[in-house]
């Protein structure tokens, strides 16, 4: 094989204008003008409002590149585009090559004819979505999200980009992916599909090998398998038709198991074929060891929904993911690394791969397989209504196959999902009564898709929506049969404990948005516009009347803040606190629940919204909560007026036998009563180990002035410990908790002993005012003369500190500071 890469400088312009500017591919129109100084960053402000007047015009992409003869002489020369947002026209040497329209699929062109040895010229065209969109809808009307610039559902391209409710409106285009020529003699691999089965603690391994050939040349296929330890096994197949089936059977499995449950070993796979002794061309995969399918069966309580893994039934937790930036050029294998860290020091299990961005790179999927995340993906349909016809079928049709192919192999993938509410929507949302357009829907979710993965990846389970009970529109978003999207908690103004009202089977949609950090805001404001309610904190605001929930559920639960910071402080735990109501519940009925994936882990700029990491990076309120309620071995506590009951899930795969200390506590800490239980709990399973009632302890005056503390020892260390209030923290008499701390520098982190020396302090938070850092707990109650240490990693510190610099940047702060 040989490659002519066309990554990196380009030369690009506004289809009408003389002056070209310096871009860079991959990467985008948005980026490139950014880069030239042509826009401003269109986060800032009000900015994003001329996004729309730039998306609305064409522009051109063109350079030149060096073919030798070498390369013209070869059996096969082809133009692989491996992703173009959108609509374009492709150009080689001033010939026409072929048109685009789908951002999601891989195009290869031949273009061996159109070459000539020496300097060629390729020039890309690419057109304007909102054009593009606009013409369509005008043509045929097709339902979207309201917020989002209306006719998106034509294009193939990442519906966030019109816009959504967390998102804005910056439809960019460009080269996104890499661009290339390609070429081969005699034959090519065309597709390897790797099977796995799992018997007897051993694998067997099928992997099918399929060729493009040219010539009749004597062919010969060599796989080989290095196990993780570096052992290899290589298998010779002399005589190779257009397939192949190469058999490796595995005696001792090193399994691969998602975060929590074991370790992430993988198998590498190398793919050659020769012509005589000359390599013609060469594959390489990493594979993971490993069963992963979702049990949907009868049951007691309906049907089931949870994944099984190896064997295992696990609780799903984590969150959903969105792209990570509006601008895709900005993103970087390093940072979405960050981010996959920050789900596994969070305690994830999975995350969910949401249908209306796009199909991640490559390294996302890599990313998964090293550090243990099962993949939820949806195709990339979301919350829209799609007209099927020729151009579209096989548009989508080509999309799904290029995807299904290059990212089947890996050992996160736990579920391809049709789409994103969709099913729904069609069912409770009060769609337009098109019956021709309701059956593409089952045509395109339930007849094309699934019929794709059977051919493709049948060892892979399919789920036509979420959510969904199975599909044909049966109550699709059924508590007891399928997954749920459950909402009303945030949109339906319910308060927190209205979560415990229901088992959901599998809750992998349920949210509560927050204002990002000060520091964040800051990136994006002046300081006149540091009001909630202001233009330009309402431009980054794109849920309607969210900003009026949020002070809402304030009003419900703490005293009004004082100023602009502890408006975003209260923002935040509100929002952690909601999020956990609702996890620690379902994981208290493991067996019947089982699965948590919030809504939402990131953002794709600054603003507010449900995100538990903020644009920057930053973690909210909600990320320190998730870290705990997420913790394999969780402590939890179930109130209810003046009675509480102590929980346990073990989400591990031993039994714990552990003691739990509770101690019911004044405002300044003295201890009423206390009292201590022993349990023991079964692997994957949650026990009810106490119940408790103080009615006749906590009178109504009292409720305002105690709380209960407990905490969890195993193997005869402190665990975890948690607390609960009688009253909204509101009513509770804080006292104050007069705060005392000092750091300590230990080589390559600092310690932060911190101590409440005049009362119970609830919410404490550390930040530092200007850099970042991760705190190995945050968001923290603390009872008086309790001395409690927090590690700052110096490797999680945006610059280079002192233990001067860094005391000095420290701030501390807890609810008694908010009012």
């Amino acid at each position: 094989m040989q490659i002519v890469d066309l990554n990196g400088p380009w030369k690009m312009k506004e289809q009408n204008s003389q002056d070209w500017l310096d871009g860079i591919v991959p990467g985008s129109v948005m980026n490139d003008l950014l880069q030239n100084g042509v826009i401003e960053d269109p986060f800032y402000r009000d900015n994003e409002d001329k996004a729309y007047e730039i998306s609305s015009k064409n522009y051109v992409y063109s350079r030149e590149f060096i073919i030798d003869e070498e390369m013209l002489n070869r059996d096969k020369v082809v133009l692989v585009c491996e992703g173009i947002d959108t609509i374009s026209t492709i150009l080689l040497n001033d010939t026409w090559v072929s048109n685009t329209n789908n951002m999601h699929s891989r195009y290869e062109f031949d273009v061996k004819p159109l070459l000539k040895a020496g300097v060629n010229k390729i020039t890309i065209t690419l057109f304007s979505p909102i054009q593009y969109v606009k013409e369509r809808q005008q043509e045929e009307p097709l339902w979207g999200v309201g917020d989002a610039i209306e006719g998106y559902p034509h294009i193939r391209k990442a519906h966030y980009m019109f816009g959504w409710d967390w998102g804005p409106k910056i439809p960019d285009l460009g080269i996104w992916r890499n661009i290339y020529i390609a070429a081969w003699d005699v034959a090519r691999i065309d597709d390897v599909y790797v099977t796995q089965k799992h018997e007897d603690g051993k694998v067997d391994l099928d992997i099918r090998v399929r060729l493009e050939k040219w010539r009749q040349d004597a062919l010969s296929l060599e796989v080989t398998i290095t196990d993780p330890d570096g052992e290899t096994d290589t298998k010779v197949v002399e005589t190779f038709a257009n397939e192949e089936h190469v058999m490796f059977h595995i005696a001792k499995p090193k399994l691969w198991w998602p975060n929590g449950y074991g370790d992430q070993p993988l198998y590498k796979m190398n793919v050659s074929i020769f012509s005589a002794s000359e390599k013609v061309d060469q594959k390489e995969f990493h594979i993971g060891l490993r069963t992963i399918t979702v049990r949907h069966e009868p049951d007691q309580w309906g049907k089931s929904f949870e994944f099984v893994v190896n064997g295992i039934s696990i609780f799903a937790m984590g969150a959903n993911y969105i792209p990570e930036d509006n601008l895709i050029a900005r993103n970087t294998p390093e940072k979405t690394e960050r981010l996959i860290q920050d789900c596994i020091q969070a305690n994830f299990n999975m995350i969910r791969v949401w249908g209306g961005g796009y199909y991640p790179d490559d390294y996302f999927f890599d990313l998964c397989d090293r550090y243990g995340l099962i993949v939820w993906q949806d195709f990339m349909f979301a919350c829209s209504v799609y007209q099927l016809t020729d151009e579209f079928k096989e548009s989508i049709k080509k999309e799904a196959i290029d995807n299904i192919k290059r990212i089947r192999h890996h050992a996160c993938l736990g579920i391809w999902c049709g789409n994103n509410e969709i099913e729904e929507a069609w069912v409770n949302w009060g769609l337009p009564n098109k019956p021709k357009l309701k059956t593409d829907y089952i045509k395109i979710f339930e007849v094309l898709l699934p019929d794709l993965l059977k051919e493709m990846d049948p060892q892979t389970f399919y789920w036509p929506s979420s959510p969904s009970s199975g599909g044909g529109f049966d109550q699709p978003n059924n508590e007891n049969a399928g997954d749920v999207h459950y909402w009303q908690v945030w949109h339906g103004l319910k308060p927190f404990t209205e979560y415990r009202k229901f088992q959901f089977r599998f809750c992998s949609e349920f949210g509560f948005q927050s204002f990002p950090s000060l520091k964040t805001i800051k990136t994006f404001t002046l300081p006149e516009d540091r009001n909630i309610f202001s233009y330009v904190m309402e431009k980054h605001q794109k849920n309607g009347a969210a900003n009026g929930k949020i002070l809402f559920y304030l009003s419900e639960n703490f005293l009004y803040p004082k100023d602009f910071p502890s408006l975003l402080y209260a923002s935040q735990l509100l929002q952690a606190e909601a999020i956990k109501y609702g996890v620690e519940h379902w994981r208290r009925n493991r067996g019947r629940s089982m699965g948590s994936l919030y809504w939402q882990l990131n953002d794709c700029w600054p603003v507010a919204s449900w995100s538990s990491i903020d644009s920057y990076g930053r973690w909210k309120a909600l990320h320190y909560f998730a870290k705990k309620f997420y913790v394999p071995v969780l402590l939890s506590i179930c109130e209810e007026g003046t009675d509480a009951d102590i929980y346990v899930t073990n989400d591990s795969l031993k039994p714990i036998v552990g003691r739990i200390e509770w101690k019911l506590r004044t405002n300044t800490s003295e201890v009423i009563k206390e009292g201590t239980v022993e349990c023991e709990v079964e692997k994957l399973s949650a026990k009810k180990c106490e119940s408790l009632s103080f009615a006749e302890i906590l009178t109504p005056e009292k409720m305002r002035e105690t709380y209960l503390e407990c905490t969890l020892w195993i193997d005869g260390e402190k665990h975890s410990s948690t607390t609960v209030l009688f009253t909204k923290p509101k009513h509770f008499r804080f006292v104050d908790p007069k705060i005392k701390w000092e750091v300590r520098d230990e080589k390559d982190q600092f310690v932060i002993f911190i101590e409440a020396e005049g009362g119970f302090a609830k919410y404490v938070e550390l930040d530092l005012e200007e850099a970042d850092c991760k705190f190995s707990d945050n968001y923290f109650d603390l009872s008086k003369g309790e001395v409690r240490s927090i590690v700052v990693a110096k490797s999680s510190l945006s610059e280079n500190m002192s233990i001067d610099q860094f005391a000095k940047q420290l701030s501390v702060r807890t609810i008694y500071d908010m009012a």
